[in-house]
């Protein structure tokens, strides 16, 4: 039985170490995975308030009421972990043998409490000692926290804190689960099961305590660093989308002006223009918006003014920004809302009514065209790039809107070269799919001229 020090015993005294520094250090905000040479450059930065956690044996005698002097692998701790301004390293090494300790850890306590209550009806009752319960639960939520931090898309695993958290939640203690969630994010940025458990726990906030307006501005920020970290993160703005559903007016408004900068300078990252036009459609959706003169950095209210001032906006980062497809796209579903707005303002028996209104936004459209047709053409064939999209973008327009001869959409183009042949010479390699689009539509809008 002696032998059984190595490995399982070391697995175990390495967990409730890990545990332990987890329990003494609350603002941990990062966890990162080094390899143990990476430890001496760590402890020789002056520049860092550092933790070298060489006391760990006598803390751990004291805790845990065993004796560690004795295990080898403590022998040269300094190499295992280091906490330093709420930052957390781990080694490499010692992961299989905690995520071993943890999950065993874990999987006992989850069958001893399962073994407790009783699921009838979606309501959990004891049958035994509620002290005996909440012993399992915190064993439970400590295990789990250590092997979540290791593996954050083990979904069980959530789904045991979920169990816990259900039967009594605490605000604190779901403000403390955000905590973790976002510690798991802060080096597993696409984690499916750290942001579905954020949105679960927001959940239970919303239907026990109601107050959600500090919660999600914090998550909106929260959001933002996460994507400054992690590129094209659609999980991340997917997590933004969903918070607009508790949004008030005024945030939504708020979070339409702050990602404007954030949109100016990553102009490929279509997720941000999603989160946008999400905003823009519960906006557009509320009648009762007002003009706040005392916030002139809102846009205006009205839903034609607010899809005109994107509109604007879009144009003008087009033109900046050439050839760039997360624009256009952006466009196209701005111009699919206007579309939209004016068929519903004009009904069926007005249409007289309707083209003028229809005219204004083709010859606009048009215009745009035309100024990006000219672009001189550069190294990179951001130029052809952006002839592609613009054509594309009136064939988008063609097939959306009925054609009829009011519209003169001739009338709108100065003959330069027809549609095909732009499409054609653009993206040569979707010839058939332009020759199958092309073939669908009427020859008077194949034969569109574009200056």
């Amino acid at each position: 039985m002696g032998q059984r020090s190595c490995p399982e015993e070391a697995s175990k005294v390495l967990l409730e170490q890990f545990e332990l520094i987890l329990d003494h250090h609350k603002l941990i905000d990062e966890v990162g995975f080094i390899h143990p040479s990476q430890f001496a450059e760590l402890n020789e930065d002056s520049s860092i308030s550092w933790s070298p956690l060489s006391n760990f044996c006598e803390i751990f005698n004291e805790s845990c009421g065993r004796d560690a002097t004795g295990l080898t692998f403590l022998q040269n701790e300094k190499t295992i972990f280091w906490y330093g301004n709420h930052k957390l390293a781990i080694s490499m090494q010692i992961v299989p043998l905690l995520y071993y300790a943890a999950r065993l850890a874990h999987m006992d306590a989850r069958r001893n409490y399962k073994r407790l209550i009783n699921i009838s009806e979606g309501k959990i009752s004891l049958n035994t000692a509620t002290s005996e319960a909440q012993f399992l639960e915190k064993d439970i939520l400590k295990h789990s926290r250590a092997l979540l931090i290791l593996s954050p898309d083990f979904g069980s695993v959530w789904n045991s804190r979920k169990l816990v958290l259900s039967r009594e939640p605490d605000l604190s203690v779901l403000l403390d689960e955000l905590n973790l969630s976002l510690l798991v994010l802060s080096y597993s940025p696409k984690s499916e099961q750290a942001w579905s458990h954020r949105r679960w726990v927001i959940k239970k906030i919303a239907e026990k305590f109601h107050d959600l307006y500090d919660i999600i501005g914090k998550e909106s920020e929260f959001v933002k660093r996460i994507a400054e970290k992690s590129k094209m993160n659609y999980r991340a703005w997917n997590h933004r989308c969903w918070l607009i559903l508790y949004m008030n007016k005024w945030q939504m408004f708020n979070e339409l002006d702050k990602s404007r900068t954030w949109a100016e300078l990553h102009v490929a990252d279509n997720c941000c223009y999603h989160y946008r036009r999400r905003l823009i459609l519960n906006l557009l959706g509320d009648n009762s918006l007002k003009y706040d003169e005392e916030n002139p950095s809102f846009y205006k209210c009205h839903p034609v003014d607010l899809l005109q001032e994107e509109l604007k906006w879009n144009e003008h980062l087009i033109k900046q920004y050439v050839g760039r497809e997360a624009l256009w796209i952006h466009r196209r579903y701005l111009s699919y809302y206007w579309l939209t707005r004016i068929t519903n303002d004009f009904p069926c028996k007005d249409e007289q009514e309707m083209i003028p209104s229809l005219n204004s936004f083709l010859k606009e459209e048009m215009e745009l065209l035309q100024s990006c047709l000219n672009f001189p053409a550069d190294e990179f064939d951001d130029a052809q790039a952006q002839a592609r999209h613009a054509a594309t973008y009136i064939l988008w327009i063609s097939k959306k809107i009925i054609l009829s001869p009011e519209y003169r959409f001739q009338e709108k183009l100065v003959e330069a070269g027809d549609l095909k042949t732009i499409l054609m010479n653009t993206s040569p390699e979707k010839s058939l799919i332009w020759e199958r689009l092309l073939d669908q539509l009427p020859a008077e809008v194949e034969n569109i001229c574009i200056c």
